[in-house]
C-alpha cells in the first residue's frame, strides 16, 4: 500500500511537476541575474535571507539563495509548501506561533526560522512551480503591508520573467541541436533562411543536391537554387510572408523548379515553413528531389497508355478519345484496319520477323495519318485511325485506301523481301448521343464485310450491313453492358477422382444472367464474346475470379483444390498471357499449381506462331496446361509433341450420348494409353451414369459431368465442399452428388 504525503498539494500537482521540469534545465541558468534581484529584495526588506525557491515533488530546491548555506529542504515542514496553495503572498509573523510550522526543523534547528513572507512562481500556464521568498531569524508581528506585499509579487514576476527567458532560450538551443542532428543525416536537403533571404543552415543532403558546400551556401542568398525567371517572384513572396501576409508556398506541399550549381534544373518537392525566433523571421525548407519519381511516373503513364511494341496510341487512349468526343457531340471518322497474309510471316519467318512487320506497318500509319488523325494498336494485327471533328465519308474512304496502300508497300527484312496487305472498314458518327463503343462495332462490321469480299478491300459502313450482322451486333453491345453492368457470372463444375469420388478441382464456366432472357449458358454468346472487343477484359476477369475463389478454397481446408479456367483465342493473341497470368497468380495468392489453364486444338491451330511461348513459360511457372475436347480435332500427336500439355480431356462424345459404342470406348482406351506414354494426366467429360463412371474408372484418373454435380455458383460448390469435407475426409463423394442432385 502506498504512503501518502502528509503535506498539503495543489489539486493540479501531476500536471504542476510537469511544468516545472522545463524549469529545471541543466546550464549556466539565470542564477547571475536572479542574486542580483534577491540582492534588491534582501534591502528593500531589510531581512537576511531571500530564495527562490522550487517545490519539486518530495523537497523543495533552492534554484537562487543569498543568506542560507543550504541548497533546499524536506517538502514536510516547508513553508514554500503551503506557499505554492495560494495566489497570494503567503506572511508567517511568527512561525513558533503557527501550527503548521512550529515543529518544522526549520524552526526549532538551524537555520532557527522565525518570520516568512513568499510570493508565488507562476508560469504563463498558470502553474505555481515555487516561490520567491524572504525569511528572518526573529519574529515580524507587524508582517507585511499590502504595499510591501505588492512589492513582493511584483518582484516574483519579475524572478518568473527571467525564468521563462531562460528556459525558452534553452528550448531553442536544445530544439537547434536536435535540428543540426535530424538535418545532418535527413535524405532530403533542409535549409534554414532568414526574412532577408539568407541561407542560415545548409545539410549535407543539400550539398549533394545543389552541389555548394555548407560554407558556400551559408550567407547567400536563397535565389542562388531558383531558376533566373523565378527569383523575382521568389523574393517577393519571401517579403510578403516576412510581412505577415499569407502565401502559397508556406504550409503546403508543393511542385516547384531548381536549379544546381552547375546550372541544370530540376523538379523538387518543397515544403515550407515560417516562424519567428528571438523576433526574427525563419524559413525552414525541406527539399526532396523528384526528378526520378516524375521519370517513373511518366513510364508507367506511357506503359499505361502505348504499345510497348509499336510505341502506338493503345485502346486505352481511343476510347478516351472517343468518350471526350461522344460528351462533346462532336463528330469521327474511324477506320480500322486488320492485316492479310500476317500469319503466314509468322509461321514462315518467326515470331521476330511478325513484331518488326508490326513495327514497321505502325511507323507506315504514323506517317501516313500526320499529325491530323490518331493511329492506334488495338492488337494483335489490329489498327485502328482516327479522325476527329471529321464526318466527311469521301475523306475517310480515301484515307483508308491511302493507309492499305501504304502497308501494301514491299518490306525489307534482312535479306527477304516481306509482303502484306491490310483490309480496313470505315464509320461516320455524327450528331449527338452516340455511344463510345458503336465507331468501333460499326468499323468492325464493316471490315467484316471488307474481309469477306476479299484482300486489300475498303468498305464503308452502311445500313444494309445491318440484318445480316443484326443478331452479332445486338449480342456484342449486349455483352459489353452486361460486363460493365455485372451480369456475368462464373459457375463451378465439379471434377472428380476417379477412385475414391473426392473433389480433385472445378472448371470456371461463364453464365450470362440476362435481365429479361434469364440465365443463358455459354452457348448463346460465347463466339461472339471471343470475337469481340471486350473479349480481353471479360477473359481476365474470368481468370482473376476464379483464382480468387479457387484462392479462397483452398485457404478453408481445400489445400489441393485446382480450378481450371478456358483460354480465350484473343488471350492468345495478345501475347502476353505468361505475364498476365503471373500478375493474377501474385494479385490473388493462389499457387501456380492450383491453376489449369484448358485451351482447344483449335484455338491452338489458329494461334501456333504465338502460342508456343506462351505456353512453355506457363509451365515454367508451374500453372498446368489442359488440352480440352481431345479427340476431337486434326494435330492431336503433334500438339502432344510440340505443346507442353500436363492434361488431356477426353471429349464428351466418346463418354456419353446416344452414339457411344464400342468404338468410342475403343477411341478413349487408345487416348489413356497414349497419355499414359506421354506420362499426360486424363480426365472425361460428361459422365451421366454410374456405368460410365465405372466404364472411365479404367482409363482416367478423374471425371467430370452431371453425374457429379451440374455448373453452380460459388456458394452451392462452397456448399458441396462442405459436404466433400464431412464425407470420409473428402473421398466417397459421388453419393453426396447424386443425392444432392436428387434431391435438386
Amino acid at each position: 500500500m502506498v504512503e501518502l504525503p502528509s503535506y498539503p498539494m495543489p489539486s493540479d500537482e501531476a500536471e504542476r511537476l510537469i511544468a516545472l521540469a522545463s524549469y529545471k534545465s541543466p546550464g549556466s541558468g539565470p542564477e547571475r541575474s536572479l542574486d542580483v534581484i534577491l540582492r534588491h529584495v534582501r534591502r528593500v526588506f531589510g531581512v537576511p535571507i531571500a530564495i527562490v525557491s522550487f517545490v519539486e515533488e518530495h523537497r523543495e530546491h533552492f534554484r537562487a539563495r543569498l543568506g542560507i548555506d543550504l541548497c533546499g529542504s524536506e517538502r514536510e515542514g516547508s513553508f514554500c509548501t503551503h506557499a505554492i496553495l495560494e495566489r497570494d503572498v503567503m506572511v508567517v509573523p511568527d512561525a513558533t506561533l503557527d501550527e503548521r510550522f512550529y515543529a518544522s526543523p526549520l524552526v526549532n534547528g538551524t537555520p532557527g526560522i522565525r518570520f516568512y513572507a513568499g510570493a508565488p512562481l507562476v508560469t504563463p500556464e498558470g502553474y505555481v512551480i515555487g516561490t520567491l521568498c524572504i525569511k528572518d531569524t526573529v519574529p515580524r508581528p507587524q508582517g507585511l503591508s499590502i504595499g510591501e506585499q505588492q512589492s513582493l509579487a511584483e518582484l516574483a514576476e519579475l524572478v518568473m520573467d527571467k525564468l521563462e527567458v531562460h528556459r525558452l532560450s534553452t528550448a531553442e538551443a536544445d530544439g537547434r541541436r536536435r535540428f543540426d542532428a535530424v538535418a545532418g543525416s535527413a535524405a532530403d536537403a533542409i535549409i534554414c533562411g532568414n526574412g532577408d533571404n539568407r541561407i542560415l543552415s545548409w545539410n549535407g543532403a543539400a550539398e549533394r543536391m545543389f552541389g555548394y558546400t555548407a560554407a558556400e551556401a551559408i550567407g547567400q542568398s536563397m535565389t542562388i537554387i531558383v531558376p533566373e525567371q523565378y527569383r523575382a517572384m521568389h523574393e517577393a513572396g519571401v517579403r510578403r510572408a516576412a510581412a505577415g501576409h499569407p502565401t502559397r508556398l508556406v504550409g503546403s506541399l508543393v511542385t516547384v523548379p531548381s536549379v544546381r550549381r552547375d546550372g541544370t534544373e530540376f523538379p523538387i518537392e518543397l515544403s515550407l515553413s515560417h516562424w519567428l525566433e528571438a523576433g526574427e523571421h525563419r524559413f525552414g525548407a525541406i527539399v526532396r528531389d523528384i526528378t526520378e519519381r516524375l521519370n517513373h511516373e511518366a513510364d508507367l503513364k506511357r506503359a499505361a497508355e502505348y504499345d510497348a511494341l509499336t510505341e502506338l496510341p493503345n485502346r486505352t487512349v481511343l476510347h478516351e478519345r472517343l468518350a471526350k468526343a461522344s460528351a462533346e457531340n462532336r463528330s469521327v471518322s474511324l477506320v480500322m484496319l486488320d492485316l492479310d497474309g500476317f500469319k503466314d510471316v509468322n509461321d514462315s519467318l518467326g515470331h521476330a520477323a511478325g513484331d518488326d512487320v508490326l513495327k514497321l506497318v505502325a511507323v507506315r500509319l504514323r506517317e501516313t495519318v500526320g499529325t491530323y488523325a490518331l493511329a492506334c494498336r488495338l492488337g494483335g494485327d489490329e489498327f485502328v485511325v482516327l479522325l476527329e471533328d471529321s464526318a466527311d465519308p469521301f475523306q475517310a474512304v480515301e484515307l483508308a485506301k491511302r493507309l492499305v496502300k501504304a502497308i501494301e508497300a514491299q518490306m525489307e527484312m534482312g535479306e527477304r523481301s516481306v509482303y502484306v496487305g491490310a483490309s480496313a472498314g470505315v464509320s461516320i458518327m455524327t450528331g449527338t448521343g452516340w455511344e463510345t463503343s458503336l465507331p468501333l462495332e460499326r468499323s468492325d462490321l464493316a471490315l467484316y464485310r471488307a474481309k469477306s469480299d476479299g484482300r486489300g478491300r475498303v468498305r464503308l459502313f452502311t445500313p444494309d450491313m445491318m440484318p445480316t450482322q443484326q443478331v452479332r451486333a445486338s449480342v456484342s453491345s449486349g455483352l459489353r453492358q452486361a460486363f460493365e453492368h455485372g451480369e456475368l457470372q462464373l459457375f463451378y463444375q465439379p471434377q472428380v477422382r476417379l477412385s475414391d469420388g473426392a473433389i480433385a478441382g472445378a472448371e470456371a464456366l461463364i453464365r450470362w444472367n440476362h435481365p429479361e432472357r434469364g440465365l443463358l449458358a455459354p452457348g448463346a454468346f460465347i463466339e461472339t464474346l471471343e470475337s469481340s472487343l471486350i473479349a480481353v477484359p471479360v477473359s481476365e476477369w474470368i481468370l482473376r475470379t476464379a483464382c480468387s475463389q479457387a484462392a479462397e478454397w483452398r485457404c478453408s481446408g481445400h489445400p489441393d483444390l485446382r480450378i481450371g479456367v478456358n483460354l480465350f483465342a484473343a488471350q492468345v493473341r495478345n501475347g502476353d498471357l505468361a505475364t498476365v497470368v503471373d500478375g493474377v497468380l501474385r494479385q490473388t495468392g493462389l499457387a501456380p499449381s492450383g491453376l489449369e489453364l484448358e485451351i482447344t486444338e483449335n484455338t491452338i491451330l489458329r494461334n501456333e506462331a504465338h502460342i508456343d511461348r506462351s505456353l512453355c513459360e506457363l509451365r515454367e511457372m508451374g500453372v498446368g496446361i489442359a488440352l480440352d475436347d481431345y479427340g476431337t480435332g486434326y494435330a492431336s500427336l503433334t500438339m502432344l509433341k510440340d505443346f507442353p500439355v500436363t492434361r488431356l480431356k477426353i471429349d464428351r462424345s466418346f463418354v456419353s450420348g446416344p452414339d457411344v459404342g464400342n468404338r468410342n470406348q475403343l477411341i478413349v482406351k487408345a487416348i489413356s494409353q497414349l497419355a499414359q506414354g506421354f506420362e499426360l494426366e486424363v480426365i472425361a467429360e460428361g459422365i451421366e451414369t454410374a456405368e460410365q463412371e465405372e466404364l472411365m474408372r479404367s482409363y482416367c484418373g478423374e471425371g467430370q459431368g452431371y453425374l457429379f454435380g451440374r455448373p453452380m455458383p460459388a456458394a452451392a460448390f462452397t456448399s458441396i465442399l462442405g459436404v466433400s469435407t464431412a464425407v470420409n475426409d473428402g473421398s466417397v463423394v459421388s453419393t453426396a452428388f447424386r443425392q444432392q442432385k436428387s434431391r435438386r
